[in-house]
């Protein structure tokens, strides 16, 4: 169900005629600023319940379309890893279990586990690292016997790309924060030592690819690397990891930010010369995902964080005043021409809601922002669960028309971690931070309003 607003209605407001003998609505008589506005997705502060209800069609959906099973290739048939060989392979659902969208979508049910304390979400991610971990010492071999296995557990054991490693790893270390007797360190270990050791890099180490051009910087790496390097130092606690993220972050930033405009651009090819900037909004969500992530765990004396946590406010500060009027932000977000897309909505919604409970950003300038998103991702949940209007995968262009005209699907798999993440981090935002409709407006205030008065004078203090 979607949370909708409903001011008190007006007597006869929109029926009144201009009839004989009868006053017509006019500034004297009718308190016109009480019209309920014909807001097109909804408005105001939605309740914890409706949010989880949301989240929990998304849950029902991907755990039916992510089936945690190892079947033969050929037959179909179910494979229990005594028989495991180079035929088995993950049963295929609608989505991969070790992409790195999927990587996304175990932190985002982590973090709904920690907002409702719903065992089910818990159990989504325990049930599928688990099958992970126990087929990784078994697929090793088979891999290293037939030198051949099905891509999609290849991921696993043998990395080729950060988008193999990074987000599913960083969720792995998540989930053995919070239980240590869980056996996915192997796994741990394995992805990390290639982050570290075995992705390509620039001169002055920071993580590039080979595509589209020689020496290419994206910005989805920031995303793809850097929040595992600096949850390694949580992990281990070796500082290391912890100077390696913080340089990472802000080497990425020389080259990708974009002073005088705020915002990050997507792609920054060394030969090129000059740096052309396409501000695609699922790119930047990944920039400020990454900032939010590194500063969670990056402790509050590094030397680095300062500058981290500055270009963080700045970033948000940009991506506020971009958001449409309906809750979205475009799909090139300075172009308003561009289509309203999802999944850059939910991951900002959840960066500001964040910032604003870690206290990193004020609450009164951001918190209905984030309200606001929350209104667009809610709307793009559809009754089955599935997350609409969310980009598919997109690679690198230096034109316009690639990003504007990039499809949408329900399928496109970055949806649907950013939308439990977003809709976490909308329930912490309700509960623990004091959002209020005053006058009919959302309004974010310094204590808890226990009342529905509208509140005309506030001087720090309430009275009525």
């Amino acid at each position: 169900m979607r949370t909708r607003i409903i001011f008190p209605s007006l007597f006869c407001l929109f029926t009144l005629l201009p009839l004989s003998g009868r006053a017509q609505i006019n500034d004297n008589n009718t308190p016109l600023h009480l019209m309920k506005p014909a807001y097109k997705l909804g408005y105001g502060i939605p309740t914890a319940e409706s949010v989880k209800q949301t989240m929990d069609r998304v849950l029902r959906y991907i755990d039916a379309e992510t089936p945690a099973l190892l079947v033969d290739k050929s037959t179909g048939r179910e494979v229990s890893l005594k028989d495991f060989d180079a035929d088995t392979q993950l049963k295929q659902g609608g989505f991969r279990l070790t992409s790195y969208e999927w990587g996304v979508t175990y932190s985002g049910v982590l973090a709904a586990y920690d907002a409702t304390g719903d065992e089910a979400y818990l159990a989504y991610v325990t049930r599928r690292h688990q099958l992970l971990a126990a087929l990784f010492p078994v697929a090793q071999k088979v891999y290293a016997k037939h030198k051949t296995i099905d891509v999609n557990i290849r991921r696993v054991i043998d990395p080729h790309a950060l988008d193999d490693a990074g987000a599913v790893c960083c969720s792995m270390i998540k989930s053995l924060l919070r239980d240590a007797k869980q056996p996915l360190r192997p796994l741990i270990d394995n992805y990390a030592d290639y982050i570290m050791n075995k992705e390509y890099r620039l001169s002055d180490g920071t993580f590039a690819r080979l595509r589209p051009q020689k020496n290419t910087v994206w910005l989805d790496d920031m995303f793809m690397g850097i929040p595992t390097v600096a949850y390694m130092g949580r992990l281990t606690g070796d500082g290391g990891y912890y100077d390696e993220a913080a340089r990472q972050v802000l080497q990425f930033a020389s080259r990708m930010w974009v002073p005088e405009k705020g915002l990050f651009r997507h792609g920054w090819v060394e030969s090129m010369d000059p740096h052309p900037a396409f501000f695609w909004g699922r790119a930047n969500g990944w920039a400020i995902l990454t900032m939010c992530e590194v500063l969670d765990v990056l402790p509050q004396d590094h030397p680095q964080r300062a500058d981290i946590l500055k270009l963080l406010k700045a970033h948000a500060t940009s991506l506020a005043a971009l958001q449409h009027h309906d809750g979205y932000w475009h799909q090139l977000l300075n172009r308003s021409d561009t289509y309203l897309e999802a999944s850059a909505t939910a991951i900002y919604t959840y960066c500001l809601a964040h910032a604003v409970n870690q206290g990193w950003l004020d609450a009164k300038a951001f918190g209905p922002i984030a309200l606001l998103g929350w209104q667009a991702v809610n709307a793009s949940v559809n009754e089955n669960g599935q997350v609409e209007n969310v980009c598919v995968g997109t690679g690198m262009a230096f034109d316009a028309a690639f990003y504007a005209y990039r499809p949408v699907h329900v399928m496109a798999a970055h949806g649907y971690g950013p939308t439990l993440w977003a809709g976490a981090e909308i329930i912490k935002l309700i509960q623990t931070q004091h959002p209020k409709m005053n006058d009919s407006a959302v309004h974010f205030y310094d204590q808890e309003v226990d009342t529905d008065k509208s509140i005309f004078n506030y001087d720090g203090s309430l009275r009525f």
